[in-house]
């Protein structure tokens, strides 16, 4: 039986086991639905004082981009994206293991290409300093991140299957 210590002691190790990277988009994420969560509870709370939150639902869509850019970053890296794996366990490991080099080639290739639309996006209204309608919250940041995050992605995608066979 492990004492409190060790699993004290292996929780710390995993945590020093984030690359800057991945701790960076942690505290994003992690600030994003924490500022959500508070955003809509004084927002209902208002409510029930007749007492308007305006602009908490701006506040709440920018808080989503940041913990979602988080979240897709932390899932890819540790390989927790939801996948049905009916037709890869019937088959003979060395062709599920082909099919999911094929699977992250395809999802290394799709996240590449949202990260380039993300970048057009951010290319073409650059100059047009894009902000939300009540508070005027700067997107242009937002979308910044977005574009890191799928970057991330898309190398975690290329290094998760193509960076084991060197192993």
């Amino acid at each position: 039986m492990e004492s409190q210590d060790d699993i004290s002691e292996k929780s710390l190790e995993s945590t020093k086991a984030f690359s800057k990277t991945e701790r960076i988009f942690l505290v994003i994420g992690s600030l994003g639905l924490a500022l959500a969560v508070l955003t809509d509870t004084i927002a209902v709370i208002g409510r029930h004082l007749n007492i308007a939150l305006l602009g908490s639902i701006e506040i709440v869509q920018a808080c989503i981009v940041l913990l979602s850019s988080g979240a897709i970053v932390a899932a890819t890296k540790y390989g927790n994206h939801a996948r049905v794996r009916i037709l890869t366990d019937r088959l003979k490991p060395a062709h599920a293991m082909r099919l999911n080099y094929f699977t992250a080639f395809i999802s290394t290739i799709f996240s590449f290409f949202m990260a380039v639309g993300c970048a057009w996006i951010i290319w073409e209204v650059w100059t047009e300093y894009e902000r939300s309608e009540i508070l005027h919250i700067p997107l242009v940041w937002l979308r910044l991140l977005l574009l890191l995050a799928l970057l991330s992605v898309s190398a975690y995608f290329l290094c998760s299957r193509f960076g084991e066979s060197k192993k």
